[in-house]
């Protein structure tokens, strides 16, 4: 696909398609690599992606158990009244 350089202020840009934002999920950001002579544009990735699944597998597997407990054994409220 080939895609004009344009003025964008005192910088130059590309503009996007939003049906090409749309495909690829770009948001406000995006990341940019330098392979040799490309420049790869990737989506951010959204923060906590996954996450529920995993803990739906973590659930079914078992290892969902809580590590630490409330209070610490050494812990004192005395000091709180």
């Amino acid at each position: 696909m080939r895609a004009k350089i344009i003025q964008i202020g005192n910088s130059k840009g590309l503009r996007l398609s939003k049906t090409m934002l749309k495909k690829y999920d770009f948001g406000e950001e995006v990341n940019l690599r330098l392979e040799e002579s490309c420049i790869i544009i990737e989506p951010v990735p959204k923060a906590r992606k996954g996450w529920e699944e995993s803990f739906i597998q973590m659930r079914k597997n078992g290892d969902d158990e809580i590590l630490l407990g409330d209070i610490f054994p050494d812990e004192s409220f005395e000091e709180w009244t």
